[in-house]
């Protein structure tokens, strides 16, 4: 019964030390810097301070490929940047269909070459706007 009496007195104790106890300015602003800053529910399961609704996908339709070069593609192929062929130089896409074909310089461009990440720098582009990206470039390197 004794050591029943002790545990509640420190159980006590600690529960009013703990409810008195605050951050300081400077330990607060370290918690709400690394505090979470969303969280993750999964569907059937309730999630406290999130919309249950979910965000509908936005549909931007698919776009041309003179947009994506205007937009993506030029900063590198309109200067050669990083070894970029440029657009508009007839021997160097000339040199590149004929040693490695069309079909490799679209994968090269889908999955990435040398200092090109895979799509450039359209990430959200898909593989047929690569595809006819590039053929536009060669087209225009005609």
């Amino acid at each position: 019964m004794h050591k029943l009496l002790m545990l509640l007195v420190t159980t006590a104790t600690l529960l009013t030390a703990a409810s008195v106890w605050s951050l300081s300015p400077g330990e607060q602003r370290i918690v709400d810097r690394i505090k979470a800053v969303g969280s993750v529910c999964l569907e059937g399961e309730e999630c406290e301070g999130a919309s249950t609704a979910a965000a509908a996908p936005v549909a931007s339709g698919p776009r041309t490929a003179d947009e994506i070069y205007s937009t993506k593609c030029f900063a590198c192929h309109d200067t050669g940047a990083a070894g970029a062929p440029k657009t508009g130089d007839v021997a160097g896409w000339t040199a590149r269909l004929d040693d490695k074909g069309m079909e490799t310089i679209i994968a090269n461009a889908i999955n990435g070459i040398g200092g090109m990440p895979p799509k450039g720098t359209c990430g959200d582009c898909s593989d047929e706007e690569i595809t006819i990206t590039v053929e536009l470039m060669i087209e225009r390197s005609k």
